[in-house]
């Protein structure tokens, strides 16, 4: 886990494999990611995680209202927290000729920003669209102004992008800002004046102009994945929640499915219940109550020092593997899946010799539409494929499934 073949997802493909890239379709149309692993401040990672959480409630909240944050909500959402752990980087190419920031990608929000460390800069191609944009993250903020450029991802360049450029901006240190991914319903409530105006993504941009063949994010490369990819399907008719899968709010703002967890053989864990799938987040998180149950499965206790459950050498021996059923398909998340790198564990305020679980409490009870969040150490052991067109999401197994090295 948490090594250079961390992840695969479809992100016009994108697939963080040995050689990190994007692929869209079956062209061959690519664009390096770079991991990066953030050690500066290690003992926030599950503070960081639920109040991404918390931001994305949040956000849904005012989707609902069809407006902005309330300034409680902002007050909630933004907290000073400044270890996201592991994000992974595009290098994005903005005007003619270019200069390349480098974002995070997040399927867990759908605004294009740049300017939060290296400075936007103005070429032919540079239109102020005279709106002023703004989004708050579970540990940060952006607010500037709203520009529509030329945007090159890779060999592609696409013209008439809009993009936020930040004037300021709070916890993308060492960062320029964010390739948003998710949902373009996310963008609602972003501008100002036009408060109700949808900000065509990236990815519906692709769509629109031809490069990509289907509205996913992600193409599908057999390459990367073994087996089929199981979808998880469900059509909506609300045109503002264009892609979700699952009918309940809030998870259906985002990238979100029905899913039972299972420990074992036949340990329920969580009932079938909605979440998200979500790369901005580290852990895999679940409702508290869920995680009681987990606790007590695993044996596992409460490090204080880093947030997660800390279990023995012993009891690693006797773990049992979490199963996660969602649109039919059981997806496997192995013992070794379940750890946090020992080779980490100093990385997050832990001991070198303890093992630590990265499933985590998300924070609230279930029966609340958001119970949980399949993040990153779910991820990187299966190939994700995002299909706004046809409102589902899909998973395949990929060589790093059921690896037992991380």
């Amino acid at each position: 886990m948490f090594s250079a073949n961390f992840m695969t997802i479809g992100l016009l493909a994108l697939s963080a494999a040995a050689t990190p890239l994007i692929q869209v379709r079956e062209s061959h149309i690519t664009l390096s990611l770079s991991r990066r692993v953030n050690t500066t401040s290690a003992h926030n990672l599950l503070k960081h995680d639920v109040a991404r959480v918390q931001s994305l409630k949040a956000r849904a909240k005012a989707l609902q209202a069809g407006g902005r944050l309330s300034p409680e909500e902002e007050a909630l959402v933004n907290q000073p927290l400044d270890n996201q752990a592991v994000t992974y980087i595009a290098s994005v190419g903005v005007g003619s000729p270019a200069t390349f920031y480098s974002l995070i990608v997040d399927t867990g929000s759908s605004n294009t920003w740049v300017g939060a460390t290296a400075p936007y800069v103005q070429t032919s191609t540079s239109r102020d669209t005279g709106d002023s944009v703004g989004v708050q993250y579970g540990s940060g903020s952006f607010s500037g102004e709203e520009f529509v450029d030329t945007v090159t991802l890779g060999s592609l360049t696409l013209a008439q992008q809009s993009i936020g450029v930040a004037d300021t901006s709070v916890g993308f240190e060492g960062t320029d800002g964010i390739l948003g991914i998710g949902p373009v319903a996310l963008t609602q409530g972003t501008l100002s004046p036009d408060v109700s105006t949808l900000i065509p993504t990236v990815t519906d941009n692709l769509f629109a102009n031809g490069d990509i063949d289907a509205n996913e994010i992600g193409g599908v490369d057999s390459s990367k994945f073994t087996g089929d990819i199981n979808f998880m399907f469900l059509f909506l008719t609300d045109p503002i929640i264009l892609s979700p899968v699952t009918s309940t709010q809030p998870a259906s703002f985002f990238w979100g499915i029905d899913q039972s967890v299972r420990y074992g053989a036949s340990n329920t864990i969580l009932s079938t219940a909605a979440g998200i799938v979500d790369t901005g987040t580290t852990l895999v998180l679940l409702a508290s109550d869920a995680i009681a149950r987990y606790q007590a499965a695993t044996g596992a206790v409460l490090d204080r020092n880093t947030g997660l459950l800390r279990i023995t050498t012993a009891q690693f021996a006797n773990l049992q593997s979490l199963f996660f059923t969602a649109g039919g398909s059981t997806f496997e998340l192995t013992p070794n899946a379940q750890i946090w790198p020992r080779t980490l564990n100093q990385a997050i305020g832990g001991n070198p010799n303890s093992v630590y679980l990265i499933v985590g409490d998300l924070g609230m009870p279930s029966g609340e539409g958001f119970d949980f969040v399949n993040g990153y150490a779910f991820l990187e052991r299966y190939y994700s494929v995002y299909d706004t067109a046809n409102h589902r999401v899909g998973f395949a197994t990929t060589p790093f499934t059921f690896a037992t090295t991380n």
